[in-house]
């Protein structure tokens, strides 16, 4: 089974996912910062770092819908879910905390809402988890690939791939 979107080849979601994960990262770390004294600036940081990672979370859950539809029913669909679901809560998680701060002036962090996002994150780290599980699963042949940029001189053809998966 294989990715429906590919680069190269290789899955793109995967790739996709670390964008919100990394902006929901450091979207806590810009609140933490500011609930333990930080300048106030960073928690309109924080703020508008989460709203960019949820909309990185809105086309990584595209594309891992994309791939969903062509996996087969068995232990791997089940993993697939349970991985959109995982993402999708802490997604969720972070938009609750973004809608509460849209309509303060600042925009700054409180204790309440770091919390939500460190228990968000806490649920991320099971979607990464899970993620991993899926990369195992989800392409059944091991292939070998070179570590240097030189095994892209090799490709022919279109590096993006919108394609029918092969049975």
């Amino acid at each position: 089974m294989q990715s429906r979107l590919r680069v190269q080849g290789h899955p793109i979601q995967p790739m996709l996912v670390t964008f919100p994960l990394g902006l929901f990262v450091s979207a806590t770390v810009f609140d933490l910062t500011d609930v333990i004294g930080g300048p106030a600036f960073l928690g309109e940081v924080g703020y508008w770092t989460g709203v960019a990672a949820l909309f990185a979370a809105a086309m990584t859950a595209i594309a891992g819908m994309v791939d969903l539809w062509d996996v087969p029913g068995d232990r791997t669909r089940r993993t697939a879910v349970a991985f959109n679901l995982v993402n999708a809560a802490m997604a969720g998680m972070f938009l609750l905390t973004c809608l509460i701060r849209a309509h303060s002036p600042q925009r700054g962090a409180s204790a309440a809402i770091l919390f939500t996002e460190l228990v968000a994150l806490a649920v991320g780290g099971v979607g990464v988890r899970l993620g991993a599980r899926l990369m195992r699963q989800f392409d059944g042949r091991r292939r070998t690939e070179a570590g240097t940029f030189d095994a892209l001189g090799g490709v022919a053809g279109s590096t993006v791939e919108v394609a029918r998966p092969r049975p």
